[in-house]
């Protein structure tokens, strides 16, 4: 009987040894999946606002890592430069010439503060003209190419290109125009035509992105913008409601950063809203979370995101795009 406990202690290790093999694969097909989705992004702020086509070329000069997965620069222009074509097509020019793939996210002093001759606003022109002249291809700007899909492939909303997304690893990004100035809601009756068919253009926009994220199982999903839509604000409720003052004008964030709210709410992954919001004086950019929806303002920033492949915390900030 003694004789036969070595023969039962080996199969007893012998068939252990097949139950955590299996396992053991497993966990280094996951480790090996995590760091095949691992990336960085960079995000540039107002740099055009700040220091004009220098300020940009300097950024997207020093955006040379092959690391980096894409480049989101904020605007093209400062607020007392030209609406030109030609500084339109420069900046284009510049934007092609840099080495990383570049997506472009408006900003209002691209389009919405432009004037003709006579002094009358032409902002719905100009957007038209930025469409055309950035958003013709069904890819990023720069020397290396980043394929993306644009709302415009919707006939119903074939003007608006500049809404985009992509995806890296496990992660979907997309633009979605809310320019800052109160996204572009003009108080003056009559005068918001442009204001309501974007909003209709973006309520179909987030509908679609989100439906997308969840047929695809992604991760999180990225949105960037130029305004702030506060998406971690919390409406008022029961008593807090009715002592709430009137508000003092129509908020132009609030259907986005409801409908966002709601989707976020719904999603199993992480939502993270960026825009360039100005950041108070000394302060540095920080994700700030509820839950799992993240929000992170930039400012004239220009910082990199680290995301891991899997897990629930997938973003961190890196360091600066210098």
């Amino acid at each position: 009987m003694p004789a036969r406990r070595p023969v039962l202690l080996f199969a007893t290790l012998l068939a252990a040894a097949v139950a955590i093999g299996p396992a053991l694969a497993r966990d280094k097909k996951k480790e090996q999946e995590k760091d095949e989705h691992a990336h960085r992004f960079g995000i540039v702020g107002h740099r055009a606002a700040e220091g004009g086509e220098a300020a940009l070329k300097a950024v997207l000069d020093n955006a040379k890592d092959d690391d980096l997965a894409f480049l989101v620069v904020t605007g093209i222009k400062g607020p007392d430069e030209s609406c030109g074509d030609r500084l339109y097509q420069k900046r284009r020019n510049l934007f092609d010439k840099a080495r990383r793939p570049v997506i472009l996210s408006l900003t209002g002093n691209d389009w919405t503060g432009c004037r003709n001759s006579a002094g009358r606003t032409n902002a719905i022109e100009r957007l038209h003209r930025l469409r055309e002249l950035f958003y013709g291809e069904p890819s990023s700007l720069g020397k290396e190419k980043l394929p993306v899909t644009r709302l415009s492939s919707s006939p119903r909303f074939r003007s608006y290109a500049e809404n985009a997304h992509w995806q890296v690893g496990n992660v979907m990004y997309a633009t979605i125009n809310l320019p800052a100035a109160n996204n572009h809601y003009l108080p003056a009756a009559g005068r918001n035509s442009e204001y309501e068919d974007r909003l209709v253009a973006n309520r179909f926009w987030l509908n679609r992105l989100f439906a997308i994220a969840k047929q695809d199982k992604v991760d999180a999903v990225v949105l960037f913008a130029e305004g702030n839509m506060q998406p971690l604000l919390q409406p008022a409720n029961g008593l807090r409601a009715l002592l709430q003052r009137a508000p003092s004008g129509h908020d132009g964030f609030a259907e986005a950063r409801r409908q966002v709210q709601l989707r976020a709410a719904k999603f199993n992954g992480q939502v993270l809203v960026i825009d360039s919001a100005g950041l108070p004086k000394d302060a540095q950019p920080a994700i700030e979370w509820r839950g799992n929806l993240g929000h992170l303002s930039v400012g004239a920033h220009a910082v990199e995101v680290r995301v891991a492949g899997t897990g629930k915390n997938v973003f961190r900030l890196g360091e600066a795009v210098r």
